[in-house]
């Protein structure tokens, strides 16, 4: 394969369509620049620049040559950083699933903090619902989890710990006509109009799903936002999280309503897979710090 030198020379000529302004730019003689470049087609048995033209322009094979040797150089140099960064103890990736009730941009000045570290670790984040969320540490798809809602599992290599309480607003749309009932609702006054729940993404079995009653008609969506938006348009009634809708509640977009048997609050957990990894350390200590945990529960109220 062509060294660094080679692969800078045979970029130099297709640049300049010169041997000798080549050799200029590359602080060499012509004369050598001209052997370089004959070893080389000997070495491959190819021509590699076709010379009829008064600028020298390579070949399909001289392309081919220059192209391929120069991935394989930047991919030798990645992997080299690679095994550097997991021998001193880096992980190559950290792969990290949230549930669906953490907000994105609550977690991104974590990651604008692990950035400066420049520790060459690649993040990958995703994101599941309900029993998802523990499945995928389970199951090898995480290696941290952020605001799992159910009890942890009992397995072996996992551990976690708590990470904060969320609390709940019962609210409706005010045109919806529950909006009108005087007084805390029955569970049969709620019962008698569809819900908006979360999908439950678990891979086993048909999932689950909170805040409804046994046999109440349910709608089914694929996040949060999109919960509050069908709430907000009076297709259906459910528990939200109080901060994130606190500015809809203001406006009078949501009507908050008491409920005769309140929902107690979530709490929402930590896990991780067993592990040395300066990555997930660094992560586990970060997650560690009150304010940050509190707005990572709480949410982000996106429509103040």
């Amino acid at each position: 394969m062509l060294s660094d030198d080679e692969i800078q020379l045979m970029e130099a000529i297709g640049a300049s369509g010169s041997l000798t302004r080549a050799a200029a730019s590359l602080g060499k003689a012509p004369s050598t620049v001209s052997y370089t470049l004959r070893q080389i087609e000997t070495r491959f048995d190819a021509l590699l620049f076709d010379r009829r033209r008064y600028r020298l322009q390579l070949t399909p094979a001289g392309a081919l040559l220059v192209r391929e040797a120069t991935r394989l150089r930047d991919d030798m140099q990645r992997l080299t950083r690679r095994v550097t960064q997991v021998a001193k103890g880096w992980e190559d990736r950290l792969w990290i699933v949230t549930d669906e009730l953490i907000a994105f941009e609550s977690l991104m000045p974590v990651i604008q903090d692990f950035d400066a570290l420049a520790s060459g670790v690649s993040l990958r984040i995703t994101h599941e619902v309900l029993g998802g969320t523990w499945e995928a540490l389970a199951e090898g798809r995480a290696d941290l989890v952020i605001g799992a809602t159910n009890e942890p599992p009992t397995q072996a290599g996992v551990q976690w710990r708590e990470l904060g309480v969320l609390s709940w607003v019962y609210a409706v749309s005010p045109r919806h006509p529950l909006a009108k009932v005087k007084g805390p609702l029955t569970a049969e006054q709620m019962q008698a109009h569809r819900a908006v729940v979360v999908a439950d993404s678990s891979r086993r079995g048909d999932g689950r799903a909170y805040g409804h009653g046994a046999g109440q008609a349910t709608l089914a969506v694929p996040s949060m936002t999109a919960k509050i938006a069908a709430q907000r348009a009076g297709l259906g009634v459910g528990w939200l999280p109080e901060v994130r809708v606190a500015s809809l509640l203001k406006r009078g977009e949501l009507v908050a309503k008491q409920a005769s048997v309140p929902r107690e609050p979530n709490t929402l957990y930590l896990g991780w897979r067993a592990g040395d990894g300066r990555a997930l350390a660094w992560w586990l200590e970060k997650l560690g710090e009150p304010r940050l945990c509190a707005r990572l529960v709480n949410g982000v109220d996106g429509y103040a």
